[in-house]
């Protein structure tokens, strides 16, 4: 999602080199406290190869952090597109200017995690069901209907191109929880 595709205590071991290039992924991802993650990002006029390369390192980006989806805005471009994959070997999904035209009254609650807010996970309620439309990387109208874990997926990235994140869904408690969780790990980083 910018969310990552397992809970960071659950992870399993990886070797050096996935472990490094996780890093590297990571060190290109906007982090919480970074004031483009709480700004709503701009419609895209034309899709066009600067975009499509745009898209291609974004998906390469979530691939190498290990996640699932991945915001325009996460990696400091004020574009409304975003990418993600639910199931690792399917193919990177491209959405440009994504517009939620119905959600589902059936909602869930469940952890999410987010690349931007490492180590971070908060229970958040969202529809169980979307149907989204958008245009894909060549430009082409796009709609998607999405349930369980695409949904959330592509609402949580939504959501960071409006720059809302996980801890605007929370309960108060978990987002004071989560803020000094976040606080703590920059104080270790630094020392």
């Amino acid at each position: 999602m910018g969310a990552m595709a397992e809970d960071e205590a659950q992870e399993p071991q990886f070797d050096e080199e996935t472990l490094a290039r996780r890093s590297a992924a990571l060190a290109q991802v906007r982090m919480h406290g970074d004031p483009v993650l709480r700004t709503r990002a701009r419609e895209v006029d034309d899709v066009d190869d600067e975009l499509r390369r745009e898209l291609a390192r974004m998906g390469q980006l979530m691939h190498d952090a290990m996640g699932i989806g991945l915001a325009a805005t996460q990696v400091g471009i004020l574009r409304r597109v975003l990418v993600y994959r639910v199931e690792h070997d399917s193919p990177v999904v491209a959405l440009v200017n994504p517009r939620i035209e119905w959600s589902g009254d059936d909602l869930e609650t469940m952890d999410e995690g987010c690349l931007s807010l490492p180590g971070v996970s908060v229970e958040v309620e969202r529809p169980v069901y979307v149907r989204v439309s958008a245009r894909d990387e060549l430009g082409d109208p796009l709609t998607i209907e999405a349930s369980g874990l695409e949904a959330r997926v592509i609402q949580h990235e939504i959501d960071h191109l409006d720059g809302v994140l996980i801890l605007d869904r929370t309960s108060r408690d978990q987002r004071k929880a989560a803020v000094r969780a976040l606080r703590e790990r920059e104080r270790a980083a630094a020392a």
